[in-house]
């Protein structure tokens, strides 16, 4: 799929416009035409194929004749002419946090300046601050935001973060007089990675508010003290913002501040097409705010239903809202069990009690015990006679639980040639078999394919475990046709994971949303190794929500009784 090629040279030609000043509404074009060429499900030469291009969110006639014009010689004359008239040295003060296009050009332009290095000596010799419009300010802020590059804080896994932000939202909630308060940003629609934390409140006593917040116990910097808005830093390195908001504009200061751009966009575009201004300060007819105070009123203003925060990426939503069409996500509550898990008998750390104790705590039923097997041997791999004594150990706890049942599984290791780690005869005794790749990530696309088809298309084999290998901000995915490997588990009848575990999320919205449109069954393991990592389920719930997926979707949601049919089912019994 050449999909990321067009979003790439899209994303680059904003860039480049927005240094040399363009329209600024040219260049939200281009950057809202990247990410959702980014986010197909589809390959965009098929769809140019079809002459179905301008199907896609954002895409007009323009569009569409550039998307043609990539595909045939893998370049855009804009892009080629843009490069000529603009230095590439220019993109990389981009990157510094509070540097805009047009002072980055000064510098450049005026200074000569090409790289962070010669930009940060001139910053302390002070010749950014005799530049018109400069100061001793801002070479304050590139300094910070140079030392901000250097420290590499860039986006962190939701894993990492949403618990911070719980906490925030806690102590907040204990220690100051909040009425109202949110999570907003990323975090809220659920993003897989997260660069800060927005935090919205409404309080009669905003001062007191920030003073608590200044007080929080991680908060290492105060970078800005406001009445309604506080930024501070807090271990390890992530920027967090607080504003409190007019309870009047509440709802319209959540669903701007939840974003993302390109969906509050849309929305904004919906809302001059009725006369009306819509912003984090409420709905506006002229000068009149006449709603803002409940975030449904502003869908409602523009005639939408209420759009969940996971889906407002504008890809699609926007669309599917006004054609009645949109999904009734699978909802946290009616996730009924884990189908990953691993215990002592390979490389997990807890019992099979343990496992169940804290699934109960969950509100759970029940729990795939899916140890790795016998190949993998640095991961404890299980051998076939302590796997059958751990299937008697399995039946044993059944009999005696009445609250929570542990599924007799098996992660087993697809090999080399794509053949499993277990003989069939010993597949068949277990329950549930989820196909895993653990070794040869840099073998061509072709056979680490060809390894993953052959699981899937296996009678004894039910899903595929992350399906990518992919680790954020760790290990890219290796070369897969997940096309081909959706294609497959669509015509076996088969499931694919998203494996629920924070650096894995794998898969992850985008090609979740491809399987569940192929009619492919999503199945949320969280690879925990220690039972309280279960609790992790609740980040691929998310994954399934940013997916599009309903309870049908989601195999967890079956009961007990109902999972093990469906086991039975694909595997033709």
């Amino acid at each position: 799929m050449r999909n990321q090629e067009v979003a790439e040279i899209f994303r680059r030609v904003a860039a480049l416009l927005e240094i040399k000043g363009e329209n600024p509404y040219r260049v939200r074009a281009y950057q809202r035409a990247a990410q959702n060429i980014e986010a197909l499900t589809q390959d965009v030469e098929e769809l140019a194929r079809r002459g179905q291009l301008t199907r896609i969110p954002g895409i007009g006639a323009d569009l569409a004749g550039k998307i043609k014009e990539i595909l045939e010689t893998g370049t855009l004359s804009l892009y080629e002419e843009l490069k000529r008239e603009v230095p590439p040295e220019l993109l990389k003060f981009l990157e510094i946090p509070g540097l805009g296009p047009k002072k980055a050009k000064l510098i450049y332009e005026t200074l000569g300046i090409k790289t962070l290095e010669e930009l940060e000596r001139a910053c302390r010799e002070h010749k950014i601050a005799r530049l018109p419009g400069m100061g001793y300010k801002t070479e304050e802020n590139i300094l910070k935001g140079l030392q901000f590059l250097k420290e590499k804080v860039g986006r962190r896994p939701l894993g990492e973060v949403l618990p911070l932000a719980e906490d925030l939202l806690e102590y907040l909630r204990k220690k100051g007089p909040v009425e109202r308060i949110s999570v907003a940003g990323s975090i809220r629609r659920r993003r897989e990675t997260v660069k800060d934390i927005d935090i919205l409140v409404t309080s009669k006593r905003p001062h007191e508010v920030m003073e608590v917040f200044v007080r929080y116990p991680r908060v290492i910097e105060v970078l800005a003290h406001g009445e309604t808005k506080t930024s501070v830093r807090v271990k390890p390195g992530i920027q967090v913002d607080v504003r409190v908001v007019d309870p009047e504009c509440w709802g319209a200061a959540l669903a701007y501040f939840t974003g993302s751009k390109a969906h509050n966009i849309r929305i904004r575009e919906l809302g001059v097409q009725r006369g009306l201004k819509i912003n984090e300060y409420g709905i506006f007819r002229g000068n009149e705010r006449i709603g803002g105070k409940e975030e449904e009123e502003v869908f409602a203003a523009v005639g939408l239903p209420w759009i969940p925060p996971e889906l407002r990426e504008d890809r699609g939503e926007i669309e599917a809202a006004q054609e009645g069409r949109l999904p009734r996500l699978v909802e946290y509550e009616e996730i009924r069990g884990d189908a990953h898990v691993h215990s002592k008998y390979s490389d997990g750390h807890s019992s099979l009690e343990e496992i169940a104790a804290f699934a109960e705590s969950l509100g759970l039923s029940w729990v795939g015990i899916c140890d790795h097997s016998q190949g993998l041997k640095v991961a404890g791999g299980v051998p076939v006679e302590a796997l059958m004594e751990k299937k008697r150990a399995i039946e044993e706890f059944n009999r005696r639980s009445k609250r929570v049942k542990l599924i007799f599984g098996a992660e087993v290791d697809i090999r080399s040639d794509g053949t499993l780690d277990y003989p069939d005869e010993v597949l068949a005794e277990i329950d549930l078999v989820i196909a895993a790749i653990h070794t040869g990530f840099q073998q061509s696309e072709e056979q680490l394919t060809s390894r993953a088809v052959a699981a899937l298309s296996h009678p004894l084999v039910h899903a595929l475990a992350h399906p990518t290998g992919r680790l954020l901000g760790e290990r890219e995915p290796y070369a897969l046709d997940l096309k081909k490997v959706i294609e497959t588990a669509a015509r076996h009848g088969k499931a694919l994971e998203i494996n629920a575990f924070y650096n894995r999320l794998d898969l992850n919205d985008v090609n979740a949303r491809a399987a569940k449109e192929a009619g492919v069954k999503l199945l949320i393991g969280t690879d925990a190794h220690l039972a309280d990592q279960m609790a992790q389920i609740h980040l691929g719930t998310a994954v399934a929500r940013r997916a599009w997926c309903e309870k049908e979707d989601v195999l967890n949601t079956l009961s007990y009784e109902e999972f093990l049919a469906w086991l039975r089912r694909a595997r033709g019994k």
